[in-house]
């Protein structure tokens, strides 16, 4: 029935065709040998109307997977042999586009003998259609020639339909910058460094084919272009857009800023948004390629962001967290903190890509958009974000009236909070979440507070929930709105989840009484229903105990991590805070040092012209020049001494003016001799002055006290000596 069906008028055959073509795969050997094969001889003849041949090279196409490969020798090839002959060029390029299948039947060796031959004969076929069938036959099939067939056979066809589609033959265009990039990489050994120049040059040649008037060059060449030409130009450059990928590795990545940046650049800023759009889609490919190179499109990645095209932007932001995890990580300047502070420009451009999605009618990719924005904590600071993203989010929640869109600005709102990294900061955004949405005026903006509790509840562990957010999710059960109630008791069942006994009893107790309330105050029939529902539902519920238990073992696993990660992040707040802290001390600590040293060599300069007028004006007349130097050299040793160990503490000691403070510490004083002194009396005074490091003895004031207390010690020791000599002649007098 479907053989004679498939013969008859061009509508019927063509849907008796494709339900042929569909079941061949399932039905057996046999029945294809006798109730396809067969009568497919005879309709494959030349006497056979034109429908009926183009019906039996489709056929052939399909059948060759079914067959042993002797078969197909025997039964099928001389079928195909005879149709690539045909008359008719529609037949001949019907055929040849079945040639790619009939090769993968019947093995790589008859493909060298029977296949290629035809290939060779068709690709010089007098129909451009047909030299374009054999050409993207000759492409698909590169992979079954050897090196001898690629170098004699196939590259001396593809340099002639090069040379042919720009002098009489452009209808090939289209389809050879299409196949242009799985060519050259086919070809790739093949070539000599001269071949592989041109095919460079041809290629950069289409990119830009087209734009020559526009750009002002061939200005006396062709001034009017058909429509038709200039949609022909516009998918030769849209084809060679999606080939970009393969011709950097026909280059070499490392040769990518000498060869084809320019060409780069020129697609991702062609006037026409089909060629942009397909170079948004394939940048992701071309910054894996790069690689560690990637930094040196990331002008590009801007100009596309900022692309006047809705379309060309949503077509970036599909891969946008890879493409921005890529330039953080495989840039060329590689920060600690953020390698994307070296574009200056990015920020900006994602700001201004996402409010012109909030300001167009496409709210899909709005919601598309705020979703893949939710990777920003892995690539810039967590100040940038706060300052530049977290509030915009809060905005969109508040005033967007698109639901998923507020929804998804809600989950990437928590995603921010999750990784902020200021205790400060958090509890702002924590505080703005539940006066501006869950105590907000708007009822609409109390669902989204529920909205991100929940998106809370899956991001964060069950006690930063409790801690913050339980019991203002519970003052909602008293809430003016029935579906603000009911949304709330749908939510119950998860709220419940975050317990844990015995820590968080009394949180079970303020829940247990709002479900009272709700029984027993409810006045809406359809919330009073679900209240119900729930309740029951509560009370098949185990809670989770501080412990881990092994039915919630994974959960409470994944839960500990969560509380791990918060923790984390509040010990790296605090370090940060002490090293700033540390850096500032050090800070002051050095400009101190700075100027007590500033301060001391001002001081010892004033000592230095101090010194002789104090030891000239010293009360003792008899003093020799070498009594001068000695203690002038005295004071000097004291200054340079001060921070000995044993002397660290010296400065309290002159400040006595009685002789008895010495007492203790002088060991014997003669005329002229230098004050001696103990290294007790100084470990003693050190113990009690133990915060004084500044020496006082270069000042004015300290070299007269001790000048005063020296003529007092030699006036007393003047007195005991003439006193000596009275009891010593009295003595004698008595004892004659």
């Amino acid at each position: 029935m479907i053989s004679r069906g498939l013969f008859t008028c061009s509508g019927v055959s063509n849907a008796w065709l494709e339900t042929l073509l569909a079941v061949i795969e399932t039905l057996p050997k046999e029945t294809i040998r006798h109730e396809i094969l067969n009568p497919l001889v005879s309709k494959a003849q030349l006497s056979q109307t034109l429908q009926s041949r183009l019906v039996s090279c489709k056929i052939l196409g399909k059948l060759a997977n079914k067959f042993e490969a002797h078969i197909i020798k025997r039964e099928i090839l001389p079928l195909v042999k005879s149709l690539c002959q045909d008359v008719e060029y529609e037949v001949r390029s019907c055929m040849c586009r079945q040639l790619e299948h009939i090769a993968q039947g019947i093995g790589t060796e008859l493909t060298k003998n029977v296949v290629l031959p035809e290939l060779v004969e068709l690709a010089r076929d007098e129909g451009s259609s047909v030299r374009l069938a054999a050409f993207e036959t000759l492409v698909n099939l590169l992979e079954m020639f050897d090196a001898d067939d690629r170098s004699q056979t196939v590259l001396p066809l593809v340099k002639s339909f090069c040379e042919k589609s720009f002098k009489a033959d452009e209808s090939i265009l289209v389809s050879l910058s299409f196949h242009l990039g799985k060519l050259c990489n086919g070809l790739y050994g093949i070539f000599t460094p001269e071949q592989h120049l041109r095919f460079l040059e041809f290629y950069k040649k289409l990119c830009t084919l087209g734009l020559q008037q526009e750009n002002g060059h061939n200005d006396n060449q062709i001034q009017f272009q058909t429509l038709e030409q200039e949609k022909k130009y516009i998918s030769v450059r849209k084809n060679c857009a999606y080939n970009f990928p393969a011709m950097i590795v026909f280059v070499d990545p490392k040769n990518f800023h000498l060869e084809l940046y320019s060409t780069f650049f020129c697609l991702c800023h062609d006037p026409e948004v089909p060629v942009r759009y397909t170079m948004a889609v394939g940048f992701y490919e071309v910054a894996k390629i790069l690689n560690s190179g990637v930094y040196a499109i990331h002008k590009e990645l801007v100009t596309l962001l900022q692309d006047e095209s809705l379309e060309v932007l949503d077509a970036l932001i599909g891969h946008l967290p890879e493409i921005l995890e890529l330039m953080a990580t495989g840039g060329e300047n590689s920060g600690s903190e953020s390698k994307l502070l070296t574009v200056p420009d990015l920020i900006p451009a994602l700001t201004t890509a996402e409010q012109r999605a909030a300001t167009s009618l496409k709210w899909r990719t709005h919601e598309k958009l705020l979703q893949k924005y939710a990777c920003l904590p892995h690539i810039i600071s967590s100040d940038q974000i706060y300052y530049r993203f977290l509030h915009r989010m809060l905005t969109i929640i508040m005033t967007n009236n698109v639901l998923p869109v507020q929804k998804a600005a809600a989950r990437t709102l928590c995603v921010y909070l999750r990784y902020n990294r200021k205790q400060e900061q958090r509890h702002e955004v924590i505080q703005k979440l539940i006066e501006q949405l869950g105590q907000g005026k708007s009822y609409w903006n109390r669902l989204r507070f529920l909205d991100t509790c929940e998106f809370i509840m899956e991001l964060f562990s069950k006690s930063f929930f409790c801690k913050y957010f339980f019991l203002p999710v519970l003052e909602l059960t008293h809430d003016p709105v029935a579906n603000v109630r009911m949304k709330l008791c749908y939510l119950l069942p998860k709220v419940k989840s975050t317990l844990k006994v015995p820590t968080d009893k009394h949180l079970l107790q303020q829940l247990e009484l709002c479900i009272r309330k709700l029984l027993c105050q409810e006045k809406d029939k359809d919330v009073l229903t679900i209240v119900k529902r729930t309740v029951l539902e509560l009370d098949r519920m185990e809670i989770s105990v501080d412990a881990f238990q092994k039915r919630f073992y994974e959960n409470d696993l994944l839960d500990q991590e969560k509380e791990r990660e918060e923790h984390l992040l509040l010990e790296m707040e605090q370090l940060e805070k002490e090293k700033q802290q540390n850096e500032g001390r050090s800070a002051n600590i050095s400009d101190k040092m700075f100027k007590k040293k500033r301060r001391d060599s001002k001081t010892s300069s004033a000592l230095a012209k101090n010194i002789p007028l104090s030891v000239s004006g010293s009360s003792t007349p008899s003093t020799s020049k070498e009594g001068k130097k000695s203690k002038l050299v005295r004071s000097q040793s004291f200054s340079t001494q001060a921070l000995h160990p044993k002397y660290g503490n010296i400065d309290k000691c002159p400040n006595k003016s009685s002789a008895t403070g010495y007492s203790s510490s002088i060991s014997g004083v003669g005329k002229g001799s230098i004050l001696q002194f103990s290294d007790d009396s100084f470990r003693t005074r050190s113990t009690s002055n133990i915060g004084n490091a500044a020496f006082p003895s270069s000042s004015p004031l300290a070299t007269s006290s001790r000048n005063s207390v020296n003529s007092v010690d030699q006036k007393n020791n003047g007195n005991k000596d003439s006193q000596s000599r009275k009891m010593s002649l009295k003595n004698r007098k008595s004892n004659p």
